[in-house]
This record gives C-alpha cells, structure tokens and sequence, in this order.
C-alpha cells in the first residue's frame, strides 16, 4: 500500500511557512535583540542568506529521492548506512523536541488566562504541564485522518495564521513607532557584527520549516517541491524581518520594566514578549490578536511537526533502524500510525517531565541544535552525487560547500552547551540503535562526518561562544569556514556510489544500488 498523494503546491507552501513561523517569531525576537541590538533585523537576512544555501539543497534531492521523510535517507545513497544512521538521529532528535516546545507554547499563551500554568521562574507547572500534554495529544487527530485532511487543514488554519501574524506585526509597527530605537542606544549595531552572528542560531530554528515540505515529498501530487522550498525560505524571511522591526520600533522601556537602552536585558522578559508589548500599548484588540496567535500559532506550528517527525521514523524504518512496524501504514488512511502513535507518546512523556524536572524545560530546547548538525549532510551528498552525474545543476560545486559552511556556523554560532547536550543527544542514539539493529555498513565512509562533528563541538568549547573563550568571534568563525570546507571535501571523497536514478518510493531500494 502506497502513501497518498494528496499534497498540491499551494498546501506545501502553506505549509512550509505556517510550520516555521510559529514560537521562534514570537519569541526569538527578545534573544535576538539582546544580542544584537536593532541589528535583529540584518540577522533574520543574513540568517535567510545561510538557510537559502542550506534549502537549495533539499531542492536539488527531493527531486532525485522524492520520499516520505526524505532528508534522513538522502545520505544512504551516497554514504552508507552509518552516516545515514547519525543524520537521521540527528533529524529525529529534532523533530521528537518540536511538538513539546510548541505545546508548551500554547501553554504560555494560555497562563495569560490562567495565571497558574507558568511558575514565576518561567517553568511550567504541574497543571501546565498537563495541559500541555494534553494540547501535544491534540496534534494527533490532524496527522490520522489521512493527508489529505492534513493538507487542507493546514491550508486553511495555516492561511488564517499568516494572516493574523502579519496582522499583529503591522498593528504594533502602526501603533507604536519609536525611530529612535534604532539609533539611540549604541546605534543600529550596538554590539558589532559579532552580536549580529551570534544572533543567527536563535534564527535558525524560525527557519527549520523549510525542511517539512521534503519530508512530505512522497505525498505530494505536484512536482513543484523545489519553487515550494524557494518560496517558503522568501515568505518567512519576510514576516520574520517585519516582526523583527515591529518589536525593535515598540520598544517602550519603561512601560516594559526594562532599563533605557539596555539591550542585553530584553532576553531578561517573562513569556510572550508581543503580548507584553500589546498590553504596553493599551490596544484591546492588539492584544486579543496577539493572544489568538500565541496559542493557534504554536498550535499549528506542533501538529505540522509532529507529522513531519512520523515521516522521519517512518524513513528510519525503511532504512532498517527502528522495528519495521514503524514503516506500516494505515489500512483505511494511508498514513505511518504506528510512526505517529510513537511519536505522540514519546512527545508526552517529554512534555510532561518538564514540570518535576526543570532543566528537561531548557535540555529540550537546547537539544534542537541536533538538527543543525543533520544540516550537514545533505550539501555533501549533493556535492557527491554531482561528481557521478545524478544531480546536473551547474551551480552544485559553489552551492553545497557554501551550504556546508552555513550548517557548520550554524551549530557552532549556536555556542556552549547547547551544542554538547545535543551531540551527547545524537552519540548516545546512534550508538543504541546502531547496536540494536546491528548497523555498521561503510563505516569508513562516515569518518568525516563524526570528525566534523567532533570539531564542531571542541570549537563552541575553546570559541568565543564557548566555556574557554580562547578566541574572538571573527577568527573562529574563520577557522571553521575554513577547517569545514576540508571536512566537505573528505565527505565528497569518501563517497563511493553506485546508483541509479529511477524514482522508486517503495520500501525496496535495490534500485537505487549502494556500494
């Protein structure tokens, strides 16, 4: 039995940016800023800059391997088993934090009506949490009817979300307009260009959209993916742009508690900071706006994941790394339900034990930085299957070292210890299910991969993002540029493939042959 395919362009569109602007606009924009000072605005760009390279190359692989979870299998193609493993640890480990995050989100948005969901230190507590969990289960009934429910369900809820995001975004700009927050205090770059780069990583998880719309590759009924992918990273970087300069524009400090002109102290503001500056602003209906999208916002943003994340597992359970039930779909609906039903499980008990356990609240969304390393992989299977003739795009040898680089300034930009938690993450899933399953093909051919990784995380500890601080920003973002695009050179050469082309989406992959 095939998966459906239910999915037309404008639903992937809708889609994708519905799926990335959800918590991260909302509350990405504080952290930013108190990094970066108005520079907020020239992260997002330069954060789109990076995460175009990174989604030309979905573009160029979901048109030769279209399949469900397709990212956390493009690398068994050119690399083997082992590599392919670690990415799809690395992907899964994303998408299992996602949901909770997003759940938890909505719990935020909720506290503002019942204020005893949230603990004062920012923590949810023991009600809040079960709410919490019980908004996660929520997210089940749009991902089990079928895709073609899901499809037209997010068209209409995504399309309805958009609209009230921009919404929120032009009233605050319309209501509050300070032109002098962008010069006053430090100037447009209080912080230099380092405060700037040091911003991007939070961007980076706004930006992690684009990659659902490859995982639902093998559903969709259009093969327009590629302008899909182009055009989500287009429409998100613009809401993000525009949120970044209606929160910089609204800054009232004393009305917001905070020191005049203190950047660094916005990352200090409790929960929404749009619902805080709504209520600054005395606009009832502002508010009301911003409350709508601080709960339907994640909303969306949870169920879109949690589908995307049963596409991974299912794709893990082709490639032989979790039980093979994982991969059987639903007689009547078509979909991985035994991939779904895990997925909601292991995304509540996560949710859940955030409450007796604190640092859990802030391990889950360190964790994600797991994602970026599994950025990686793709740029160098692109570059590996250009050299043998399967991808034909002439701009692949400056595309996917380019990408290469971006990924790996992502993770490190994303600093200490968020980049340990996430490769101690990663490590310990991939040893696991490596032993279990008994995965050790092409081991050799994966050398380059745990070397980048290893270097990644030995930079965020002696970098200036790191517990040593050894060396300024500048050099060692240079000295990984530079060190990355040797660790992509060796990932091109290690591989050594055989294959063919035919678009075969069944679980059978002898056609797509693997040295």
């Amino acid at each position: 039995m095939p998966l459906r395919k239910e999915l037309g362009f404008m639903e992937l569109v809708i889609l994708g940016i519905s799926g990335a602007v959800g918590t991260g606009v909302l509350f990405s924009s504080a952290g930013m800023s108190a990094l970066a000072g108005p520079g907020v605005i020239l992260a997002w760009v330069l954060g789109s800059i990076f995460y175009t390279f990174v989604g030309l190359t979905y573009v160029e692989l979901s048109k030769v391997y279209p399949e469900a979870g397709g990212p956390s299998r493009y690398a068994i193609y050119s690399h083997g088993k082992v590599t392919n493993l670690i990415n799809a640890m690395a992907d899964l480990i994303w998408y299992l934090f996602i949901p909770p995050i997003e759940a938890l989100a909505v719990v935020e948005g909720l506290d503002y009506f019942y204020p005893s969901l949230i603990s004062s230190s920012g923590v949810p507590t023991t009600e809040g949490v079960l709410i919490g969990v019980a908004i996660l289960l929520l997210f089940v009934p749009f991902n089990y009817f079928g895709v073609k429910f899901f499809g037209k369900s997010t068209l209409i809820g995504g399309g309805v979300k958009l609209i009230l995001y921009l919404a929120v975004a032009l009233g605050v700009i319309a209501l509050s307009f300070i032109p002098n927050n962008f010069t006053a205090y430090g100037g447009f770059l209080p912080f230099g260009f380092a405060g700037v780069f040091s911003a991007i990583p939070l961007a980076m998880f706004a930006f992690g959209g684009i990659r659902v719309i490859p995982d639902y590759a093998e559903e969709a009924k259009t093969e327009k993916l590629g302008s899909a992918i182009l055009i989500t990273i287009l429409g998100q970087s613009l809401i993000y742009v525009i949120f970044s300069i209606a929160f910089v524009a609204s800054l009232n400090w004393n009305k917001l508690g905070i020191k005049q002109g203190c950047w660094s102290s916005l990352s200090s503001l409790p929960g929404n900071p749009f619902i805080d500056i709504a209520s600054s602003l005395h606009s009832s209906l502002l508010l009301l706006l911003t409350l709508i999208i601080g709960i339907i916002g994640p909303f969306i943003t949870g169920y879109i994941y949690l589908g995307a994340g049963t596409r991974v597992l299912f794709a893990m359970g082709r490639s032989g790394y979790v039980p093979s039930s994982m991969k059987e779909l639903h007689e009547r609906y078509s979909i991985p339900y035994w991939s779904l039903i895990v997925f909601a499980i292991v995304g509540s008990v996560v949710t859940y034990i955030s409450s007796p356990l604190p640092t859990i609240y802030g391990l889950i969304t360190d964790s994600v930085v797991a994602g970026y390393i599994g950025f990686s992989v793709n740029p160098v299977v692109m570059g590996s299957l250009w050299r043998r003739g399967v991808i034909k795009n002439k701009l692949t040898p400056v595309v996917s070292p380019l990408a290469f680089i971006s990924s790996s300034l992502i993770v490190f930009w994303s600093g200490w210890p968020l980049v340990p938690y996430a490769v101690i993450l990663l490590t310990a899933g991939s040893l696991i299910f490596g032993a279990i399953y008994k995965v050790k093909e092409d081991f050799v051919k994966s050398l380059w991969y745990i070397g980048d990784i290893a270097f990644l995380t030995i930079m965020t500890y002696i970098g200036s993002d790191g517990a040593l601080n050894l060396i300024n920003f500048y050099e060692a973002s240079a000295i990984v540029s530079v060190i990355s695009l040797i660790f992509y050179f060796l990932g091109v050469q290690s591989s050594n493939i055989s294959i063919t082309t035919t678009r075969n989406n069944s679980d059978k992959t002898n056609n797509k042959e693997v040295s």
